[in-house]
């Protein structure tokens, strides 16, 4: 069950990358002035999405809470590092971002530091 957790805690933080660059895809970029800034930011964070991003995120703690009680830090921290892997494939599907070959090797050195990461 702690690896469900830690897996529904990696799920949850993508899910709240990809929902917080969706909407700011939308709004547009950042403005110039202090207080357009804060009109912008402020904007943001009423929007629905980004609200669930942030609920997101506090659902994910409790469940690395819940796989904290059974699983040792050194262990399961190394596979957080799938979220980056996550966003990145989250990221070319959904915002075409480009995936490089230089990309794809951090990508493979990740998943290799998280295969030595966790042993023992």
């Amino acid at each position: 069950m702690s690896y469900f957790y830690i897996f529904l805690t990696i799920i949850l933080t993508v899910y709240g990358q990809i929902a917080i660059k969706w909407q700011v895809l939308k709004t547009g970029a950042l403005p110039e002035s202090l207080s357009d800034k804060i009109s912008f930011l402020f904007h943001l964070l009423l929007n629905p999405w980004v609200i669930s991003a942030f609920a997101a995120a506090l659902l994910a703690s409790v469940f690395w809470i819940a796989a904290m009680t059974r699983l040792q830090l050194s262990h399961a921290y190394p596979f957080m590092s799938l979220a980056f892997v996550l966003v990145m494939v989250a990221s070319a599907i959904f915002f075409n971002e480009p995936v490089t070959p230089l990309k794809i090797s951090g990508i493979l050195l990740i998943v290799l530091g998280i295969i030595v990461g966790s042993q023992g």
